[in-house]
């Protein structure tokens, strides 16, 4: 019998949660204004309906951000540390529990006007951009504007906001709908090929997969480190400690069972105390 190795390498990725790398094409549009149009996930790559593909991120300090576990229903370290840290009752762990918190992103696939050649691109959509564009879906005079055949393309303006973020300039988007209800493609063929050729949300974020092994390490350098807000960067190194020993977050969990809160330390402060331990 004649081994497929391809096939083999396709089923040790997933066994192992790793995914192949994709040539998913991530919109990122400089300021100005442009007209796209929203094409439909696929029925099976969204959830109840909805027209967005959501994902859910840590982002621990400046460590690149993790794709949330419990979200594909696999074991999740953090999630974990976030319960425990709730049920403490302890304002300094509520604290914590809240800088632990994920974040979502959403996912749009869209094929921007006058860049047809791309074919279907990705945009991510941070909370407020998604709630924009689920409001249009409320109007009554534009309802499923994402329709292939009955849809209305988006005018998207990107300008430079007036507010810093750390420091740093970032780009206020807003997007309306074009008056003229037009066609996805006027060439079916085209627009077929638009629809069964969706990008892999998850191909594009491999590298934010991480074992659970992964994500201890990295949770535990975190709360060695004093534990400081979540800065939402993809960018950092990942740094790992001994596998196999009782590390702080060990130590952190075993003293949330067994402690009352009134005796408690604040986390952070804890796991520190326990990082500096021989």
């Amino acid at each position: 019998m004649a081994v497929n190795l391809d096939a083999i390498r396709k089923r040790v990725q997933e066994m192992t949660g790793q995914r192949k790398t994709s040539n998913v094409q991530l919109w990122k549009p400089g300021p100005g204004e442009y007209l796209a149009r929203i094409v439909p996930w696929k029925p099976s790559q969204v959830v109840d309906g909805m027209p967005f593909i959501e994902r859910r991120f840590y982002y621990l300090g400046d460590n690149p951000r993790i794709l949330c576990p419990s979200q594909f229903g696999k074991p999740d370290p953090v999630y974990d540390l976030i319960r425990k840290l709730y049920s403490t009752k302890s304002a300094e762990d509520r604290e914590l529990a809240k800088k632990l918190k994920s974040k979502l992103t959403a996912y749009a696939a869209l094929v921007v006007r006058g860049e047809e050649d791309k074919d279907v691109q990705v945009l991510s959509l941070n909370t407020f951009q998604e709630q924009r564009l689920l409001g249009l879906f409320m109007k009554a005079s534009i309802g499923d504007f994402t329709d292939p055949v009955e849809g209305y393309d988006l005018e998207i303006t990107v300008a430079p906001s007036p507010k810093k973020f750390n420091g740093k300039t970032v780009m206020d988007w807003t997007f309306d709908v074009a008056r003229k209800q037009t066609k996805l493609h006027d060439d079916p063929k085209v627009m077929q090929k638009w629809l069964d050729n969706l990008p892999n949300v998850d191909d594009m974020l491999a590298s934010s997969f991480k074992t659970e092994k992964e994500i201890e390490q990295i949770l535990n350098v975190w709360l060695a480190g004093g534990a400081d807000d979540n800065s939402g960067k993809d960018e950092g190194q990942t740094r790992g400690g001994e596998p196999g020993k009782k590390d702080a977050l060990d130590d952190l969990a075993e003293d949330i069972k067994g402690s009352k809160p009134a005796e408690q330390k604040a986390p952070a402060a804890k796991a520190e105390e326990h990082a500096k331990k021989p």
